[in-house]
């Protein structure tokens, strides 16, 4: 449950956890990794062998659509989660009138994410976590659904991480916000199986 941490001499404000469910299929990680050889082999960093241009633009292609739907998905999770943000910070007097909108813990999430956080993402492998939470929700401000493969341009599918910048900035640059003072601020960070697991421990001991 969400509330502010007394005993301090200005509140931290605890937000709702930030649960991350599983995003990638079977083939994912072979898809990424057959990409990521194919852009060497196109830059002339890796001997091609026998494989044409065309098979080797076909891999980098399916790789980045690969990375953009895994994107999608966790963006998913990041706008539930500022969602979930928002309607805590409407319920609170104190936070409520500070008018904080999406764009406040969008910024908050990705510039100010809590050093546990990092450290937690970190353990899982991810370390440009900035980019990927930047470009997941840039994805989810265009898209309702993940687009299929054809639906997409090559151009697009290709230097899709581009443009989900500037989608990004674009959301955030749409209106005035205020912006969330770090120090104040603090939050969980969840596998969905590992917060699954600690509810029912939770149940267990009621």
């Amino acid at each position: 449950m969400a509330n502010a941490v007394e005993g301090k001499s200005t509140p931290v404000w605890m937000l709702p956890p930030l649960i991350l469910h599983p995003f990638s299929d079977a083939t994912g990680p072979s898809r990424l990794v057959e990409s990521s050889r194919a852009s060497l082999m196109l830059q002339g960093l890796l001997p091609s062998g026998d494989l044409a241009t065309t098979e080797l633009e076909r891999r980098l292609l399916d790789g980045r659509y690969c990375e953009l739907r895994m994107l999608f998905y966790v963006g998913r999770d990041l706008i539930r989660w500022i969602e979930q943000c928002m309607e805590y910070a409407d319920s609170q007097d104190d936070l409520r009138s500070r008018e904080l909108k999406f764009q406040s813990f969008a910024v908050y999430l990705v510039e100010h994410t809590p050093a546990k956080v990092v450290s937690k993402l970190k353990s899982w492998g991810v370390a440009d976590y900035k980019a990927i939470f930047m470009r997941a929700l840039g994805l989810n401000c265009v898209f309702n659904e993940v687009p299929d493969r054809f639906q997409l341009s090559d151009e697009f599918v290709r230097h899709y991480y581009r443009y989900a910048d500037h989608m990004y900035f674009c959301r955030q640059q749409a209106t005035i916000f205020a912006g969330l003072e770090p120090h104040e601020f603090d939050f969980e960070l969840f596998a969905s199986g590992e917060y699954t697991r600690m509810l029912e421990k939770e149940w267990e001991n009621e």
